[in-house]
């Protein structure tokens, strides 16, 4: 008979402070003190590229140093640490001795100190590395790679019997509802470790327990919910808690603790997005986890902003993107009813040396978080064609959706393709479901061309779900404009552009989920563009989340029940117009407008409302509607201030006027692409302007493809509007193309 245990049951201690960091590699054996001399104390969450990650040009990626003193948990026969995230690699020692190597930035792992702290307290020293190889996940994105211990590190005490923590960072318990009707029964499987004679006891809370003898070290068991209540998105995100405590000699040891909810969904080519059986459309938003000036250094408070955010806006869903996300966070999805789109960081170029790591990242992603009741789908990668996509690519993104089955058969695997790539390619169809990445109306095309692109895809492949995980233009609330165009990061533009977008969504139910890019501005080490370096502004809110762009207002229009009203345009105060358009956001059916406490105009409408407003001096404007007004202030000058156009792009404010040659016979930056092409001296030239376009975009625009069907969408367009939509090319160039161009004969 297996005697009672000695040892209290899982004991958890945050270790979050007294961390010793250097931005230089030590030798693995350095002390705390060492490391302290060449550095600084810091708190974890931590990163050390929250500044230089965020200002543009280039950042430091590399190896730097952590040390913290630790000992064995008091009590615990076994200690464990617990990092929910080092970006992008760990090697991880204790006193000089090598424990583990952690290769991917996004998701938990553990390391068994138990061995190493036997004969008393010792430094933990951690190598974190950033830099630039072939062989983890990402390197080539638009997005900041910011390194550092940025999540919460814990120590774990346990018995010498206990719930496995060795199995790729998962919590040791698995749970699958199968739903009949009004019964769900209630899949519960738990490894076990360093077990005798023992048992395992599932409980789900209020409704039913069964106590199962291990046998090996995997047990299971099926726990009914006779009448189960469905976990329904925004209206019902009813959760259900599942336990399971291991017994020695009837003496609980361990226990592990999961939420989740009891749902059933589909996708239908036709009917979008289905939910327990019910017409339900995934409206919302991507995520990207960073903030300004803290980097992915979170804390819980900013969290429970981007939730609120993507409350206030109505979302039914948010794409996770572009790596795995903190546990938190899926917890306060699976709360607030938000489905979910989790990913991999499988980015943009696919890498032959990170096939391995990718299966690994993959399945941390999957262990970890299959428990969540908001999470739908397991996205295998985004963009991954942007250099192209041979057999190899194909292969290995189907070993990925095997591998996404095998481990989790209840999801759809997902795949976000880059707008480049062909409808008809093999990669499109290998994911159970897929979306497109469309740009149309901001790198190039026109917005309605979205439309388009979508109704040709449905016509011709009726039997294929589509959606679209990624659309936007970016905004700097600097720039602001009496007459936006595409290109010029106006305020106006993107709302104009989202407004269209929202329309063209709305009109098309068989999309099965859509994804504004992005809720916020984000860091994007590689950019300097729209007048802010480092960062990019297609975000709703800002990157420090206090302003939200007129954009937010347009989706909050459409998808929220809680009534408002918001006038667009209150950061061009200063307006040259004697007339001016006064535009506000409601979702309400009727506002009136009211100029200096007077009513002049009442009309009904839906979400955009337009009122033409004669202007002399200062006015008060305000909207109401029912108990809910908004008001702001304009006023009438000669000339619009110059900070309220954007300083780097010239080109959008004196095209119009420019006085470029162009000569009988001759071409210039008002040809097309197409005509220009007909030319030889032409489309050499025209070769070398995409070709510095793309490299101007940074580490995401090196390599790219452009394939048929999206080249004959560019070439319909002059010079000078694809100058334009590039912007922050400055005059002089467009001018020294436009005279190589005069000396190109038709």
């Amino acid at each position: 008979m297996t005697p009672p245990p000695t040892t209290p049951p899982r004991r958890v201690m945050p270790i979050l402070d007294e961390w010793a960091f250097a931005p230089v590699e030590l030798a693995t054996d350095s002390s705390w003190d060492a490391v302290v001399a060449a550095g600084e104390t810091v708190t974890v969450p931590h990163t050390w590229n929250a500044a230089d990650g965020q200002s543009g040009g280039g950042y430091r990626r590399g190896r730097s140093t952590y040390a913290r003193h630790i000992a064995a948990m008091p009590g615990s026969a076994e200690t464990w640490v617990e990092f929910a995230g080092v970006n992008s690699t760990a090697e991880v020692y204790v006193d000089g001795q090598v424990l583990a190597r952690h290769d991917g930035g996004y998701s938990t792992f553990r390391v068994d100190l138990t061995r190493v702290l036997k004969d008393g307290p010792a430094t933990l020293l951690v190598i974190v590395d950033n830099a630039a190889n072939d062989s983890v996940y990402p390197q080539q994105a638009d997005f900041t790679f910011y390194g550092g211990i940025y999540r919460d590190v814990r120590l774990l005490g346990v018995g010498s019997s206990h719930f496995a923590l060795d199995e790729a960072g998962g919590p040791g318990l698995t749970v699958t509802p199968r739903l009949d009707g009004h019964r769900a029964d209630v899949e519960m499987g738990a490894r076990v470790t360093g077990v005798g004679e023992a048992s395992v006891r599932f409980l789900v809370a209020g409704e039913s327990a069964v106590t199962v003898p291990v046998s090996g070290d995997e047990v299971t068991a099926t726990m009914p919910i006779e009448s189960v209540r469905r976990w329904h998105g925004l209206r019902d995100p009813h959760l259900y808690t599942a336990r399971a405590e291991l017994l020695v000699a009837g003496v609980v040891v361990d226990e592990v603790e999961l939420r989740f909810g009891c749902r059933e969904f589909a996708v239908d080519p036709q009917h979008g997005f289905l939910l327990n059986g019910e017409e339900y459309p995934l409206r919302g938003v991507s995520r990207h986890q960073d903030f300004e000036g803290v980097g992915n250094a979170i804390t819980e408070e900013m969290k429970q902003t981007d939730l609120a955010l993507i409350r206030e806006l109505g979302a039914t869903t948010v794409r996770l993107a572009h790596y795995q996300h903190d546990q938190r966070f899926y917890d306060l999805c699976d709360q607030a009813g938000i489905v979910v789109w989790a990913e991999i960081p499988q980015i943009t170029v696919f890498l032959p040396g990170a096939t391995g790591n990718a299966r690994d990242q993959l399945t941390e992603l999957i262990v970890q978080n299959r428990h969540h009741a908001s999470i739908v789908c397991w996205g295998l990668s985004n963009e991954i064609t942007l250099a192209g996509a041979g057999a190899d690519v194909v292969g290995a993104h189907r070993e990925l959706n095997d591998l996404a089955h095998r481990l989790d058969p209840t999801r759809l695997t997902a795949m976000a393709h880059l707008f480049l790539l062909e409808t008809d390619h093999p990669l499109v169809t290998v994911p159970d479901v897929m979306s497109y990445n469309l740009y149309f109306g901001w790198y190039v095309g026109e917005t309605p061309d979205n439309d388009a692109w979508l109704d040709d895809f449905h016509a011709a492949h009726p039997e294929v779900a589509i959606g679209l995980s990624e659309y936007g233009a970016d905004a700097n609330p600097q720039f602001q404009s009496a007459d936006p165009a595409k290109g010029d990061y106006t305020e106006g533009y993107q709302a104009l552009y989202h407004e269209h977008l929202v329309e063209m969504i709305e009109e098309r139910p068989w999309l099965w989920a859509t994804h504004v890019w992005n809720l916020a501005d984000f860091g994007s080490a590689g950019r300097d563009e729209g007048g802010v370096a480092g960062r990019n502004q297609k975000g709703l809110v800002s990157f420090d989340r206090t302003l939200k762009k007129d954009a937010f207002y347009v989706y909050k229009a459409a998808w929220s029940a809680e009534p408002f009203v918001h006038i667009a345009g209150r950061r061009r105060a200063d307006r040259a117009e004697e007339v001016t358009e006064v535009v506000v956001y409601s979702n309400q059916p009727f506002v009136t407008l009211l100029v200096d406490g007077r009513e002049v105009e009442a009309t009904e409408g839906r979400r955009a409302f337009r009122f033409q407003v004669p202007i002399a001096g200062q006015h008060q404007i305000t909207a109401r509607s029912g108990e809910v007004s908004d008001t702001i202030l304009l006023r009438k000058v000669d000339e619009v201030p110059a900070a309220s156009v954007m300083p780097t792009t010239t080109i959008a404010n004196w095209f119009d006027d420019a006085e470029l040659p162009s000569p009988t016979g001759f071409y210039s930056i008002r040809d097309t692409l197409a005509d220009i092409k007909r030319s030889e001296d032409g489309a050499r030239l025209i070769a070398s302007v995409m070709d510095a376009m793309a490299t101007s975009r940074g580490e995401v625009g090196k390599g790219v493809q452009i394939p048929p069907s999206m080249l004959k969408i560019i070439d319909r367009m002059s010079v000078e509007k694809l100058l334009r939509q590039a912007g922050e090319v400055p005059i002089e160039q467009v001018a020294a193309l436009n005279a190589q161009l005069n000396l190109i004969a038709k």
